[in-house]
């Protein structure tokens, strides 16, 4: 559920109240497996009507999603840790506070460092589109990307 100025509520003085929506039902997080190498563990997603998914997902050292896209796009905020996200020309390492955007239809894979975990916040538009495993190679370029952000 996206939250807009609508959720706040107003008392009768005027002032203003926080209103919080529960986006889980209190599931505990799960063990990821399918589409994934190596350990990940999600909370439950929540989905809204618009086929807007918000989710986190926990990366152990080496766990990383398959190849996949997403037909609206994805947004990735790094919570904690390290990893790397990479398309089919590049990885890109990434740390607690980066945002990441890829852009809709572009092959994509995520995950966590050879020697730190990885925490995010997906948010992403109109479901995704899984492909192949990424392989150890490809995997191994992305710990070789740009050492000086660690």
């Amino acid at each position: 559920m996206l939250i807009d100025s609508a959720a706040f509520a107003t008392t009768a003085e005027g002032a203003h109240m926080i209103t919080v929506f529960s986006t889980t039902d209190g599931s505990p997080s799960q063990r990821a497996s399918g589409t994934y190498t190596g350990e990940l563990w999600r909370d439950a997603p929540t989905t809204d009507e618009h086929g807007v998914t918000v989710g986190n997902v926990f990366f152990t050292p080496c766990a990383r999603t398959h190849w996949h896209s997403h037909p609206g796009g994805q947004l990735l905020i790094i919570e904690h840790g390290e990893g790397f996200v990479g398309d089919r020309e590049r990885a890109t390492r990434v740390v607690a506070g980066d945002i990441v955007w890829t852009p809709p239809n572009v092959e994509h894979w995520h995950g966590a460092t050879s020697e730190r975990s990885m925490m995010h916040t997906a948010v992403t538009f109109g479901g995704v589109s899984w492909g192949d495993a990424v392989s150890d190679n490809q995997y191994a370029a992305g710990n070789e990307a740009d050492p000086s952000r660690a």
